[in-house]
């Protein structure tokens, strides 16, 4: 199933030039933190986003990161569904996100009104 995780491009940009997992959970959370990373299924993510992000100075920063959570589970990395309040199930990586584990990588800001928006699609 595909998963998607809100990422700053700073953050994503160090992680992958190094060759390195990447290890942020949420805004300004990192998964020993928080235990896991925080994800959505495509339906989820501009809710999220909007709840958690608008209010950022650069929302320009923000990167889609797009992975399989059968690739990542095959790995030995456990993905589950939780609810994340109100009832509602949201993926959590439980481990960091290996480069290889990123099938694509989309821009991402909020228009005029606020609202999220995927650039690259």
């Amino acid at each position: 199933m595909r998963i998607l995780h809100l990422a700053y491009a700073s953050d994503w940009n160090f992680a992958a030039q190094a060759d390195e997992p990447y290890a942020v959970s949420t805004r300004g959370a990192t998964l020993d933190d928080a235990g896991f990373i925080h994800c959505a299924e495509p339906d989820q993510l501009a809710a999220v986003a909007e709840s958690a992000y608008r209010d950022e100075a650069d929302p320009s920063e923000l990167l889609v990161l797009v992975m399989d959570s059968e690739q990542i589970e095959s790995d030995g990395v456990d993905v589950r569904w939780e609810d994340g309040g109100a009832g509602v199930s949201y993926p959590h990586v439980y481990g960091p996100i290996k480069p290889e584990y990123v099938q694509d990588v989309l821009h991402a800001d909020f228009d005029e009104d606020g609202r999220f928006r995927i650039l690259d699609q």
